[in-house]
């Protein structure tokens, strides 16, 4: 289900937000940074402070995870359901292997987001579509404009 562009795309965020649902019915965003890929339907996210997302993915397991290009302005919109993974579950190592890497010695990680992926939609920015001409390679000067990067 995961393509190798959508795989691309993934690695070259260095943010994705994860959405889950609260007990009161509205939806809790928050940005996680350490993240990846399992195969082609499985995107694993580290759970470094998330108590609010932990507590609503054990009530309610469905999720939706975004991830953008900061200057291509372009990624995608994944939605699955999420299974909680404790330090101490059999699954844990082989799956946290994937993340040590990124994760190092800085973050302490308290559990893992083990997403299997149902649906997926491509993020692209208006401006591609609304703009003639514009490519990739336009936006990210653009957007380099724009923050002055």
């Amino acid at each position: 289900m995961l393509t190798p562009e959508m795989k691309n795309s993934l690695n070259e965020s260095v943010l994705c937000w994860l959405s889950t649902i609260g007990a009161d019915g509205y939806p809790n965003c928050s940005p996680k940074e350490i993240f990846t890929f399992v195969e082609d339907a499985h995107i694993v996210v580290a759970d470094i402070a998330s108590p609010v997302s932990r507590q609503n993915v054990l009530d309610n397991p469905l999720v939706c995870v975004s991830f953008v290009h900061v200057l291509k302005q372009k990624g995608f919109k994944v939605k699955g359901v999420a299974h909680y993974i404790e330090p101490s579950d059999s699954e844990f190592a082989d799956l946290f292997v994937l993340l040590e890497p990124m994760v190092g010695d800085v973050f302490p990680v308290r559990g893992l987001f083990n997403i299997s992926v149902t649906q997926i939609q491509p993020i692209i920015a208006p401006g591609y579509f609304i703009i003639p001409g514009t490519t990739e390679a336009s936006q990210i000067e653009k957007a380099k404009q724009v923050y002055g990067v």
